[in-house]
């Protein structure tokens, strides 16, 4: 969703950036990042909408316990009046009945005194915004997961630029040196072509890492539901979050209470409940009360003169007693309870689902926790046999080839720590969702 310059200038002044210079550059951390895609994210805001929705069917639910007053009125001109013949004195006569104007006009109200079906269709009316509250939650939920797994491919894709960027660096570097050397008859023209051959096959490398940064910005950009043309710049590197990484122990009592399929299942539970109430106060009967006030005038010749309208008023009670249906009251009860038993066996599946989900969520984490340790001896071992060869280089003692390998070996192990760290991160992240964790 592409916000106005605006509302882009906005967000700058609340994160304490400067608007005077036309730079749009936000460094922001994961947590504002979240932030401001809980606050602008479309997908947020129609889940809040939904909320409302439903708030308002509540509400017009309610309105059903109040009177419902109707007004109505009505004109009716004879074109010929009803006749009817009469014995009057032994002789039959025929005598004109009726007038040729008729108006009627009153107000007419009635209310539910006695209506448990209606009483229990405003409790699942209540039960509803539950069920919409807790979808708005998964909403933001998966959007939160969504922005924390972006925001660590940014950070993946920019460590992983460095990387890319040093290798070709010091690919560069020893291109120069060949040519100098090949310049002072100390090298030969191919220790220059093999070197520069490597040059050119890192640069498609360093234009994929590139264009990663730029489709992980975008991404993010996306999900913050702010303006493609800024510039998003994190406050940090993926090897900072190192420090916070540990390993869960196996068998921690972590809730999945707070899942919101679980959640979710739970409030559909209460609904089907509510449901078979309703199904069985089907049988009980109903009474209504009405009111009618009307006025009614009666006369000939012209509708608009003369007219006198004498009010007339009436109160009652309405009962009606449910006696047969056919057995579709029976039925429909039956089917509510067959529902709900489903519901029971779907939920005892979902919990041994969850749990399932939750080991392995916790061995993933751990052996990521170990891989990053292991990756961590790696880049330190990698990187130190490389500066080993790089001065075995430097005198003589070690061809070229030599130091290219300890050069892919040094760059394969530090990606592999940044990948390692990814995916701990990711895999932390798809933990605090499926548990339902709130933002923090």
């Amino acid at each position: 969703m592409k916000y106005s310059r605006k509302l882009f200038y906005t967000v700058l002044i609340a994160f304490g950036v400067s608007t005077v210079a036309p730079a749009q550059e936000l460094t922001l951390s994961r947590e504002q990042c979240v932030e401001i895609a809980l606050r602008d994210n479309p997908s947020v805001i129609i889940a809040d909408m939904e909320v409302k929705k439903v708030d308002y069917a509540k509400k017009e639910v309610m309105a059903s316990l109040f009177p419902s007053i109707d007004f109505s009125a009505s004109y009716q001109r004879s074109i010929e009046l009803q006749t009817i013949r009469m014995n009057m004195g032994g002789e039959s006569q025929s005598l004109k009945m009726g007038s040729d104007n008729t108006w009627n006009m009153g107000f007419s109200a009635t209310m539910p005194l006695i209506s448990p079906t209606l009483w229990k269709s405003i409790s699942i009316s209540k039960t509803q915004i539950l069920a919409n509250l807790e979808s708005a939650r998964a909403s933001r939920l998966d959007l939160v997961n969504n922005v924390n797994k972006a925001y660590y491919a940014l950070l993946l894709a920019i460590a992983s630029h460095e990387v890319v960027k040093e290798n070709y660096d010091i690919a560069v570097m020893n291109a120069g040196i060949y040519e100098k050397q090949f310049k002072a008859g100390t090298a030969s023209e191919y220790d220059v072509l093999r070197s520069s051959v490597q040059v050119k096959n890192i640069e498609p490398e360093l234009l994929q890492a590139d264009i990663a940064i730029k489709q992980c910005k975008l991404q993010l950009k996306v999900l913050m539901g702010i303006a493609t043309d800024a510039d998003i710049v994190p406050n940090t590197t993926l090897a900072d979050y190192q420090r916070d990484m540990y390993a869960i122990p196996a068998g921690t009592g972590l809730s999945i209470d707070g899942n919101t399929s679980l959640r979710s299942l739970d409030i559909q539970k209460k609904i089907l409940d509510k449901n078979i109430d309703i199904k069985k106060f089907a049988w009980i009967p109903t009474l209504g009360a009405q009111f009618n006030l009307s006025w009614l005038s009666l006369s000939n010749g012209s509708p608009f003169k003369d007219q006198k309208f004498n009010p007339y008023s009436n109160v009652g009670l309405s009962l009606s007693v449910p006696i047969f249906s056919g057995g579709s009251k029976y039925y429909g009860l039956k089917q509510a309870q067959v529902q709900r038993k489903e519901l029971d066996l779907q939920r005892e599946n979902l919990v041994n689902s969850l749990n399932m989900q939750v080991d392995l969520a916790i061995d993933n984490i751990n052996r990521e926790a170990r891989q990053i340790a292991t990756s961590e001896e790696g880049v330190r071992q990698a990187k130190k046999a490389y500066e080993i060869m790089q001065k075995s280089f430097d005198i003589g003692a070690a061809s070229y080839l030599d130091l290219r390998d300890s050069e892919l070996a040094n760059t394969s192990a530090q990606l592999s720590y940044l990948q390692a760290i990814y995916n701990y991160l990711v895999s932390t992240s798809e933990l605090d969702t499926l548990l339902g964790k709130t933002v923090d």
